[in-house]
């Protein structure tokens, strides 16, 4: 796929990062250069290769080079403690690891070098992927710390870029099949355990030639993506790169999110498309001088990773003047399973429907060999061309998240009668509650209705009479005030008596995943430590009985 848009689109700018061009002749050359290194490292077929990097030319490189050369990809998130890198670079066995000479990257592969967990690293020079005066002035600036590799005390097993790539680009092209694997794509998958999905290179081409199928992007010129989410994330790799790729798109790289600075992008760069998260687009509606800047150029905006509130989808269509659809889909599916159509009014609140060659079932939560009735809901079920091997070394695991031939995502929803399928929420986030299945979803959805609030996170609270009870963060707008009494008196018009929360905590700041999702795991783990210290304290549990 890389290679046939290399070839087509050779004279066409496949990246710009911060004010430098890259054509696809000039990333496909430096991928076959950088192929052809990894080789001469003993990469090849069978061997995995880490990349902790952020958007920048040297991602697509080393991705593709990689590929290559034969060996499996496993990204890496740069904001990853040095702890939880040492365990993925463990349970994944990566043979080297690239990133770039940056101060906050360099040092997390340092320390792995140090710690014996990694074996060799390739580092990329971040200043020779800018224009001549803003390469100068990152070296002299106070706001770009660079590293130092070569002075490193781990300098005998880091190799530098320079000299990875000082060769012909003639590798030796690998005997590969579309069954090898790769990408291996880190997630906490329904457990929370983090485990390596095995996705192959025909999972991930097929899934680029759905989402084509799906989009039917119309005339020859080119096209430009707004590259906000981080590649190493399954959404961004598809949706944003390989995605891009495939269509001779100029690829806009943005390494770390700054909502001026990516308004000031859209407005001087005019991409047409730009996939994203609902919390990015909620920012950039609020923002107070989003009118000042032209987002016309924006023909279609994506949103993936968590539910889009009605209410953000709407202002922003009205703001921007685009499409922004809803989509749905797991590092297990590539990721993309389903999509709202672009050929007619997408349901408000749907994931959408499956993309080509994708079958979904919705299965009994109490047997999920069992397939519910159309308009009940269970858990969702996928099965296409686009679902993952398994995952890496746990037969135990992969077998339990499989049903015959159908992955089970975890998600709990109901199919209409049109085929539009609609999420209730997640199995592990469902809050049982004197017997009732409560599903924080549900409230999240019902409180975003109220116009002060800005963002929420639904969670299930020890309860020693209900056994759980749904507790509520929220965030409140700028210059906007409410009390959780007069939100609790909200929320009685809207949902039943045992799905009220029984406590509503105001926060400045809600926690949230590198890409911009809510992340429930930090107050949930904020809430046990709380309630354990309260039973110590106490000398036991108390009878909390809420009306």
């Amino acid at each position: 796929m890389f290679d046939r848009s290399v070839a087509t689109y050779r004279s066409r700018s496949c990246t710009y990062f911060l004010g430098r061009r890259l054509s696809y002749g000039e990333i496909g050359d430096l991928a076959d250069k950088a192929a052809k290194g990894l080789q001469s490292l003993g990469i090849g077929k069978g061997t995995r290769v880490g990349l902790l990097l952020p958007n920048t030319p040297t991602y697509p490189i080393y991705y593709f080079g990689a590929l290559k050369a034969g060996a499996t990809v496993v990204n890496f998130n740069p904001l990853y403690s040095d702890e939880e890198i040492a365990n993925q670079i463990a349970d994944s066995g990566i043979d080297l690891m690239v990133t770039l000479d940056l101060a906050l990257t360099f040092s997390r592969v340092e320390t792995a070098l140090a710690s014996g967990v990694l074996k060799r690293a390739v580092i990329a020079s971040f200043t020779k992927l800018l224009p001549a005066l803003k390469s100068a002035f990152a070296r002299i600036s106070p706001h770009i710390r660079l590293a130092k590799p070569k002075t490193s005390k781990m300098r005998d097993r880091i190799v530098l870029e320079a000299e990875l790539l000082d060769n012909d680009g003639r590798y030796q092209v690998p005997a590969l099949t579309p069954d090898d694997i790769a990408v291996m794509q880190y997630t906490g998958g329904t457990t929370g355990t983090p485990k390596g999905a095995m996705l192959s290179h025909a999972n991930l081409t097929i899934n680029v030639a759905q989402v084509k199928a799906w989009a039917q992007l119309e005339g020859d010129d080119q096209k430009r993506i707004l590259g906000i989410l981080p590649f190493f994330h399954v959404f961004a790799m598809t949706g944003v790169m390989n995605f891009g790729v495939s269509e001779g798109m100029e690829i806009i790289l943005v390494p770390r999110f700054d909502l001026v600075g990516t308004l000031k992008l859209i407005d001087k760069l005019k991409p047409n498309l730009m996939p994203g998260v609902p919390t990015l687009f909620g920012a950039m509606i609020r923002f107070h001088g989003i009118g000042k800047f032209d987002l016309t150029s924006l023909r279609l905006c994506i949103s993936g990773g968590a539910a889009l509130p009605l209410e953000i989808k709407h202002d922003f269509e009205r703001i921007a003047g685009c499409h922004l659809i809803e989509g749905y889909g797991l590092s297990e599916t590539s990721p993309v399973a389903t999509c709202n159509p672009m050929d007619r009014p997408p349901k408000e609140g749907s994931i959408g429907l499956p993309l080509p060659g994708t079958e979904l079932s919705i299965r009994s939560l109490e047997d999920p060999a069992k397939e519910m009735p159309q308009g009940e809901s269970g858990e969702i079920c996928i099965a296409g061309p686009q679902v993952m091997a398994g995952y890496w070394r746990n037969q135990a695991e992969t077998e339990a998240t499989f049903t015959g031939r159908f992955f089970r995502t975890g998600d709990v929803g109901y199919m209409d009668e049109e085929g539009f399928v609609f999420i209730i929420d997640r199995i592990k986030d469902m809050i049982t509650s004197s017997g009732f299945n409560i599903y924080p979803r549900r409230i999240e959805d019902a409180l975003y209705t109220h116009p002060a609030v800005q963002e929420v996170t639904v969670i299930g609270i020890p309860d020693t009479y209900r056994g759980e009870a749904p507790k509520a963060f929220v965030k409140l707008k700028a210059d906007q005030e409410v009390s959780e009494e007069a939100l609790v008196g909200f929320l009685k018009t809207k949902l039943a008596k045992i799905e009220i929360p029984t406590e509503i905590e105001f926060r400045d700041e809600l926690p949230k995943t590198m890409v911009g999702k809510l992340s429930k795991k930090e107050l949930v783990a904020e809430s046990a430590g709380k309630h354990a210290g309260a039973q110590k304290k106490s000398g036991g549990p108390k009878d909390r009985r809420s009306s």
